[in-house]
């Protein structure tokens, strides 16, 4: 009998989702983020969104379950990111208060900001989406090491706005999913003047004059308005908004149709939304820029459909985002 070769054997077995211990993508579990130029996140919070379902902080653990199936090199940009790139799984940001929104603010910031130390360029999982404005708020604007003090460019997939400046709190939270957007411009973190929302849609609380206008100085994109002047255009109105500013990519798993995205926390029936190869096709259209994170945000794992369509939708998304930091980091090294 031919001797077991037990790391081959194991290496053989590393595309086979259901093999071994799942992490995000099967990537190595290193929770030093020195260690990788990427590193994927779980935050598990569901505090700062109770207008609505509060399972969105069991998001992480379904992706890390679904993931292995996507580790896969990227097509089109002839990527093969687990070669070429270190990308670890860092674990979920430790969140003992999770009940508390607003302690749970301050931690998630705290944690991220060792990331910045790090020059780590995180892609998280949440969680809704409050957990934004922290991970904005420790990585860009002063004192920043990955945008060396520079404000960031926000690209942010939603079917809501999330700057609600006019509202004090929302349900008790004060920097909740509902605030995120306005409260980082305001503290110095997001440049809104090149910064751009995509894929508003529905109706609001209140009748808008112009769903496009924002207070906060965004470019409002509404879906509707992407569907009139179509994706290529569309891209380069985002190109232009953002220029050559640090770029971070927020996407609320809401701005999908309800039929590419059914386990979401704020479904947005009856309004179209984007389909997943359009967000994929934007999304792609940010190729060459310095992405310095990203983060998916507002699934819903217990209302999903039975072949967990959004977690892997979710997970699609996650491995593009990944994707375009390494291809521009490849780029960097040529």
């Amino acid at each position: 009998m031919t001797e077991f070769d037990i790391e081959s054997a194991k290496k053989a077995m590393q595309p086979w989702y259901w093999w071994g211990i799942p992490t995000f993508f099967k990537c190595p579990w290193d929770e030093d983020p020195s260690h990788c130029e990427i590193g994927l996140v779980g935050v598990p919070h569901s505090t700062g969104n109770g207008s609505t379902e509060r399972d969105q902080h069991l998001g992480p653990r379904q992706i890390r379950h679904l993931s292995g199936r996507l580790r896969r090199s990227h097509q089109t940009f002839q990527l093969d990111p687990w070669a070429e790139l270190k990308i670890h799984d860092l674990g979920d940001v430790p969140l003992p208060e999770a009940n508390n929104n607003e302690a749970s603010i301050a931690h998630i910031e705290a944690y991220y900001r060792l990331l910045d130390r790090a020059a780590c360029r995180p892609v998280s999982f949440g969680g809704d989406h409050s957990i934004t404005g922290p991970i904005l708020k420790a990585m860009g604007g002063k004192g920043s090491r990955t945008t060396k003090g520079e404000k960031i460019a926000l690209v942010h997939f939603d079917a809501h706005r999330d700057d609600y400046d006019h509202m004090p709190h929302w349900l008790g939270a004060v920097k909740s999913a509902a605030h995120w957007a306005a409260y980082t411009v305001k503290e110095g973190a997001v440049d809104a003047e090149h910064s751009i929302q995509l894929g508003i849609r529905g109706n609001p609380m209140k009748p808008r004059k112009d769903p496009a206008e924002s207070d906060t100085g965004y470019r409002v994109v509404p879906s509707d308005e992407i569907f009139e002047i179509g994706l290529e255009d569309t891209i380069e109105l985002m190109l232009n908004r953002i220029g050559d500013h640090p770029v971070y990519i927020s996407f609320d798993l809401d701005a999908l149709d309800p039929a590419d995205a059914p386990g979401v926390s704020n479904l947005e029936a009856g309004y179209r939304g984007l389909r997943t190869w359009e967000a994929i096709k934007i999304l792609q259209g940010l190729r060459g820029k310095n992405i310095i994170g990203g983060d998916i945000v507002c699934p819903m794992p217990t209302v999903d459909n039975p072949n967990q369509i959004t977690g892997l939708t979710g997970s699609v998304l996650m491995f593009e985002i990944f994707c375009l930091i390494g291809d521009y980091l490849r780029s960097c090294r040529t």
